[in-house]
Order: C-alpha cells, then structure tokens, then sequence
C-alpha cells in the first residue's frame, strides 16, 4: 500500500513522527509536509509564488519532502509530482490538538485531508487532544491507538475523509470509540488585548475549551474520554434549502 503521509504541524512535528513509525507497518509511506507549523491554514493554498521544496532527514527516523507552504500545498504537490504513482491512502496528522466542532474548517489538518478527498484519495485525519496549553501529548500512545483504528477502518474509499480524534491521555485509556456527529461549536474563544514595543495596540486570540453540545457530537465525546470517529464531506452544499430555492419562481 502506497501512503502520504503530511500534516499542519510542521515536518519536525512529533505526532508526524509517531504515526510513521506505525504507518510503515501498513505499507510504503512518502512524508511531504509543510516546513513550519501551518496550524490554523484552513484550506489555503499558495499560488502567487513559487513552491520551495527540499528533501530533508526527520531526526535520523526517516527523509520526507519540506514545502515551504500549507497543507493543503503538500497534498496537491505530492500527488503532481513527488509520488510516483497512485496514492491508496493519505494520512494527516498527528495533530498536537484536537480537530472537532467547527474547528475543523480552521484546521490544516483536515484540509490536508479534504485536499485528498478533491484528489479522489482515501483520507484519514488524525489529532491528539493536547494536555494543556503548549503542552503536546503522549504522541506515542496516540499513534498506536491512531493506527488501531485506521486499521479498523480499512480499506477508507476513494474520496471520503474520515476524522479521527484521540481524547487527552493523561485521564486515562479511552472509554472506548463513538462515531459521532461534527458539532457545530467551537472553543469558547476571547481576545486579549495588548501593547506592542511599538506602542501599537494588538489583539491575541485565546480561549479555553470547547463549548459543549447537548447531544453526542465530536466534542462532547472527547470531553468524557472517548476516541471520536466522524465522516466529513467534501461537499457544502445544503441540499434541504437548494430544494426550497428551486421553489422560487425566479
């Protein structure tokens, strides 16, 4: 089996390194990756410059491709020009945070793996809910239960995107899995406002954790300790109201 590996966090990310040790159990793995942290690029791509690209050793593990870009930028130049031949599997992730509620349009990860979906490759997303703020996860823990449920999932088909969401480990194992719905919230977000050295005033994004939903979603899941499994669409179309619009005599 022919995997790309890539994610958000940066090629020298530890949740990157943690799932390749696993994923080469599974097959042949190409890691192409942005060079720097890329959290928070969405869906981005670059288009009004140049691509840097360098093929790089990951700590003496493994060589994977750094590409000065988003996630997004690494999926669609792995599949034009550093794969050889057809990708059966992308993987994005480890992600250093979870990616549930609506900050899975925030996430590179996910995009990473949406771009795979437009690419008509099977693709999987997986993050690791951090400890406490700048503090990562046991990613080692989180790979092994990753691949675990990857393999579960198998064969993913072609164009579906699959987000998986490890709880935060130092709780305790899992309570077990739940395929769940995406919320539709998100954290519970605020800006602090401050002073530059320049005198300028300057806004910092900052937050706590996610808003809880009512009923079982990815969130509320994640919040009592369960690993959370939720199939996402390429397509935004709301096909309920389309059907009332075409009921308008235009």
């Amino acid at each position: 089996m022919k995997i790309l590996l890539t994610n958000d966090d940066g090629i020298f990310a530890p949740g990157l390194a943690a799932i390749y040790k696993e994923l080469v159990e599974l097959g042949d793995v190409t890691v192409v990756a942005p060079d720097i942290s890329r959290s928070g690029a969405s869906h981005s791509i670059t288009y009004s410059r140049p691509l840097l690209c360098n093929k790089v050793d990951i700590n003496g593990q493994f060589a994977g491709f750094s590409v000065q870009g988003s996630p997004a930028d690494c999926v669609k130049l792995a599949y034009m020009q550093l794969h050889t031949g057809p990708i059966d599997l992308l993987v994005a992730g480890i992600n250093n945070g979870a990616n549930a509620g609506i900050n899975v349009y925030y996430s590179g990860t996910v995009a990473a793996a949406m771009e795979g979906a437009f690419l008509n490759i099977p693709a999987v997303a997986m993050s690791l809910s951090v400890e406490a703020p700048h503090v990562p996860g046991d990613f080692e823990k989180g790979a092994k239960l990753c691949a675990q449920i990857l393999q579960k999932l198998m064969p993913v088909k072609a164009g579906c995107v699959i987000n998986i969401n490890i709880p935060q480990l130092s709780k305790g194992p899992p309570k077990g899995v739940r395929v769940v719905p995406q919320s539709s919230k998100g954290f519970d977000e605020y800006y602090i406002q401050q002073q530059n050295e320049q005198g300028q005033t300057v806004f910092q994004l900052a937050g706590n954790g996610h808003r809880i939903d009512g009923t079982p979603t990815d969130t509320t899941s994640l919040e009592e300790g369960y690993i959370t499994i939720t199939a996402l669409a390429s397509d935004m179309t709301n096909h309920e109201k389309t059907r009332e619009l075409r009921n308008i005599k235009w």
